[in-house]
């Protein structure tokens, strides 16, 4: 490294190594590579002139902290519709390979979500926008200044008419204080936020309420009793991943007061949903209905009289009533604003504000936002815009209003990580720098600040909003790092900054910064009573975010694409949801194209029968259908052009109807029935039973023909806990960073050849609505392992540990090893997956994982290189890997800490107090595998006085 470079390793320097044009290019191979650099030898030794000269600083001593081969992490946040989620970036020798949980950040508790897992993918993305484009023609950033110098004197004169800006969401503090700088310098320019799944209800609802803008947080593990009126926290909010935590402590048998009570009133089916004690299935209009009959049942003071309650709403009442300020009564997108001022009334009423549910003063900056969308839309049409700036947004994919208004802009600048569907219509288009390639700033769902620092230099030309918004400020200093230092400098005084500095870049999180205080609302009004908006229409749409991309935001990630969603376990694309009596009443079966017209558009999408969906309903998933990108094009189907020009959540069908054709679905379960063989066991924790426990197995331990094998060193074992997790995949999609997995397209997910080496099972069954369970599975590394005993070279062998491994460079490929597990937990290399990514998405893979070829049989390794990694460790110490040292990738990333690790020869390790759990049970123990894979059952706590429903609708 040069010498006058050495201070700061992220700012861009002025010395590039430039490469031949071949040796640059993304497809080179190793071979390739050594015949250019044997060649340019051998001119330079010709020519007598080597490099030009510099002076350079070799590692004569190695910087602190770099030790080659080791791992570093750098404490980060990834922003997630604006909000920050805390993490820690692994990079291996300066490239960043892996995403942890922020174990520091008190909130989120070291737990992790799929996002931030496939943020590392997302970065490596060679579909990135490299360079600044005018039309498609590339350009430079002294271009783009250029224009924008030209322009400042004018704004100067006009005060900034026709200047619009139009940004993504964010919550970052840095960012507000240069949009509010900007206004002040130009009185008359405008700003608006554009964010496709914003809860506009919930925001009008808390504004009338608190007279200012909320942002909203629970405490849901200090609730006894929790109703969620078509709202899925666990997966949709911004602090889901620490709410999944919050929710899992509530559930534990040892906990005081017993075990959490759960009631859902659902019209998209979700994973709070499937987690619920008890789940009434809901149009709309039923669950708002059931929210009146609810205020009418705790004689909420203004609330009329004449609701009368279901069986089912009388029981959640006086549920209620027992538990004064430890309840969360939380509603979801789909009800309108009176629903939600309801709920807040609700919430006061029972004691709970300020206590399990606490509203914040609002984090966003669309909250201080001059200009809604809708009036940039009008300002558009009457040609008052001259420049519009678009950060970090896509209105022209998710917003049809405004996308068909952008032609009428004057000049249209986009800043974006792809060169999207916005982009494409842009006069300029400047790529965005990553989020682990810059410096920001947010605020977490709790309020905490959480530092964006970068772990990487850019790898293209990127920049941020903050560096153009400083261009348009016109500031001295316009990197990031002074911009976002400036703003905490200014907030902390100078005398006090640089500990409190480097400690929240150390942490990763502002320590000390002051909490914000939840509000009191003042009167709450709310209407007379409900009343259902009439509709001709047989049939109603929902909308909801995809499980994986969101609102399409993500569908150019291969990971996310792949990871089976929750509950539909459909992998690429989205498809209408509905009910199985609904499907039979449209005479559809699974992947059957559909027609579906409102508001004056239609769009055709093929469908999916779903449990947990009511009848007449039709759940139409964002994210699909994107114009752009190699791996998300044309993807799914786009069902924005239904949504109109006040984008809602619901809105009734003028017309649906059967196409005849069909499209094939990618889908890894087709079959959701148990059978009646009860993988998933379930438990129903009474009232004062401090231990629940699983009656006796009928399956006693019995004898083998295998000889018997004495584990003197380490015996590894895994426990999942069923009543814990909550299926969110992030287990998966952690172990394929970890492990190199491969992604292998539709085609072959449709063949049944996905490769994740955790597979999360979905079984149904039962009395209506159908329960939903949840089950991981991955190689049980079995005592007496089917697997190994047909495998003919021996390339699956118990190790002196106890794993069952496989040895690559030994596999033939037969197949008879997968054919003899009875957990079906092997995945097989069909074709060279491991090639198909481009040149730089290599750069992401774990150097201490072998890279599968084709014809090689691959699984679970309980992440043996970490195993390693300690082992050597722990020998250099002269000790034994301590208890809760050795963490594998899906445990570390479980937000509900629902996998545990551990040496069963230690005594005291948690993993030895979990298997000594009554609650523990094994899967398959008839065949007398013997796995170190086992369970713990799952827990129910029903409400004694719920009757049983024939129908879901209240």
């Amino acid at each position: 490294m040069s010498s006058d470079q050495s201070n700061s390793p992220f700012r861009p320097t002025n010395t590039v190594i430039k490469l031949h044009p071949v040796a640059a290019a993304p497809g080179l191979d190793r071979r390739t590579f050594m015949k250019w650099m044997a060649a340019s030898a051998a001119l330079a030794t010709a020519a007598c002139s080597g490099p030009p000269e510099e002076k350079i600083m070799p590692y004569v001593h190695m910087p602190e902290g770099m030790v080659p081969g080791q791992p570093q992490f750098y404490a980060t946040m990834y922003p997630i519709d604006g909000v920050a989620q805390p993490v820690l970036v692994q990079t291996n020798m300066g490239r960043p390979g892996k995403v942890e949980g922020n174990p520091r950040h008190a909130f989120s508790q070291g737990g992790s979500d799929i996002y931030s897992q496939a943020a590392i993918l997302e970065l490596w993305d060679p579909d990135r926008s490299r360079t600044p484009l005018r039309g498609a023609v590339p350009a430079s950033l002294d271009s783009v200044l250029a224009l924008l110098n030209q322009q400042a004197p004018h704004w100067q004169h006009n005060g900034g008419a026709g200047l619009r800006l139009l940004l993504g969401p964010s919550t970052s503090p840095t960012l507000l204080a240069q949009l509010q700088a900007l206004q002040q310098r130009y009185p008359a320019m405008r700003w608006a936020v554009h964010h496709p799944l914003r809860n506009t209800a919930l925001d009008n609802a808390s504004r009338d309420a608190f007279g200012q803008a909320v942002s909203w947080d629970y405490r849901f593990d200090q609730a006894r009793v929790i109703a969620s009126f078509d709202c899925d926290f666990l997966s949709d909010l911004p602090g889901a991943t620490a709410y999944a935590r919050q929710w899992a402590n509530s559930r534990k048998p040892e906990r005081a007061g017993g075990l959490s009570r759960l009631y859902a009133w659902q019209c998209v089916p979700g994973l709070v949903g499937a987690m619920a004690d008890h789940r009434v299935l809901a149009t709309p209009a039923q669950v708002e209905a059931a929210l009146w009959q609810l205020a009418a049942a705790l004689q909420l003071p203004g609330a009329p009289a004449d609701a009368p309650a279901t069986p089912q709403i009388s029981a959640l009442a006086a549920d209620l009533r027992k538990a004064p300020g430890a309840s969360v009564i939380i509603a979801g997108p789909r009800l309108s604003s009176q629903a939600h001022a309801l709920v807040i009334a609700l919430n006061q009423h029972l004691g709970n504000l300020g206590r399990t549910v606490l509203p914040l003063p609002a984090m966003d900056i669309a909250s201080h936002a001059p200009q809604s969308v809708s009036a940039l839309i009008d300002d558009l049409h009457a040609g008052r815009v001259q420049t519009l700036l678009i950060l970090d947004a896509n209105p022209a994919y998710d917003q049809p209003q405004l996308a068909a208004a952008l032609a009428r802009a004057g000049q249209l600048i986009h800043l974006g990580l792809y060169r999207d569907e916005t982009a494409l219509r842009a006069h300029w288009h400047l790529p965005m720098a990553h989020a682990f390639e810059s410096w920001s700033d947010a605020y977490a769902a709790d309020g905490s600040v959480c530092i964006q620092q970068p772990v990487i230099t850019p790898l293209y030309d990127g920049v941020s909003p903050h560096w153009l918004l400083a261009q348009l400020l016109q500031a001295q200093a316009t990197d990031d790092y002074a911009t976002v230092r400036a703003y905490w400098q200014q907030q902390w005084g100078a005398a006090d900054f640089e500990p409190g500095w480097q400690q929240a870049l150390q942490h990763g999180v502002v320590a000390g910064w002051p909490a914000a205080r939840p509000l009191t609302p003042g009167h709450i009004t709310i209407s007379t009573g409900f009343k259902s908006s009439a509709s001709s229409s047989p049939y109603i749409l929902a909308f909801a975010p995809d499980p994986r991309v969101r609102d399409g935001r993500y569908a150019n990630n291969g990971w996310l694409q792949e990871l089976p969603k929750p509950l539909s376990k459909l992998t690429w694309g989205n498809a209408i949801g509905l009910s199985a009596h609904t499907a039979d009443q449209l005479q559809l079966d699974d992947g059957d194209l559909l027609q579906v017209k409102a508001q004056n558009q239609q769009i055709e999408a093929p469908i999916r029968r779903m449990s947990g969906v009511p009848d007449g309903v039709l759940v139409l998933y964002f994210g699909g259908g994107r114009q752009t990108g190699s791996v998300g094009q044309n993807v799914g189907h786009n069902v924005y052009p239904l949504r109109g020009a006040q984008p809602g959540w619901t809105l009734p069908a003028e017309r649906v109807w059967a196409t005849g054709e069909k499209a094939e679905l990618a889908a890894t379960q087709t079959h959701f029935d148990d059978e009646g063989r009860a993988p998933v066991l379930m438990l129903a924790a009474g009232a004062g039973q401090a231990h629940p426990a699983l009656p006796p197995d009928p399956h006693a331990r019995q004898a083998s023909l295998y000889p018997p094998f004495s584990y003197d060193s380490y015996k590894w074992g895994m426990t999942l806990d069923l009543n814990a997790c909550i299926g969110c995949g992030v287990c998966t999609i952690a172990c394929q960073a970890e492990n190199n997995i491969p992604v292998v397209g539709p085609g072959e997910v449709a063949k049944g050849r996905a490769m994740h080496w955790i597979r999360v099972d979905v079984y149904e069954g039962g009395p209506y609505p159908l329960p939903t369970r949840f089950q991981p599975v991955t190689c049980m590394h079995c005592e007496n392992a089917p697997c190994e005993e047909v495998c003919p070279v021996g390339a699956t062998v118990h190790d002196s540990e106890g794993l069952n491994v496989q040895v690559y460079n030994r596999c033939i490929g037969t197949r008879y090893c997968s054919n003899n597990c009875p957990y079906k937990v092997r995945r097989f290399n069909w074709l060279q997956y491991a090639n198909v990514a481009q040149e730089p998405l290599k750069a992401q893979r774990n150097p201490e994982v072998t890279v599968r070829r084709r014809g090689v049989m691959e699984k679970c390794s309980y992440c043996l290189q970490r195993i390693t990694r300690a082992r050597l460790n722990a020998e250099k110490d002269q000790r034994r890997i301590q208890d809760g040292e050795m963490v594998t990738a899906c445990q570390a990333a479980c937000p509900a800490q629902a996998i545990h690790f551990g040496d069963l020869n230690d005594a005291g390790s948690d993993i030895r107090h979990i298997k000594a759990s009554p609650l523990h049970y094994t899967l398959l123990e008839e065949l007398n595998t013997q796995p170190r894979t086992t369970y713990l059952a799952r827990l129910t706590n029903p409400n004694p006085a719920w009757p049983e429903a024939s129908h879901g609708a209240t």
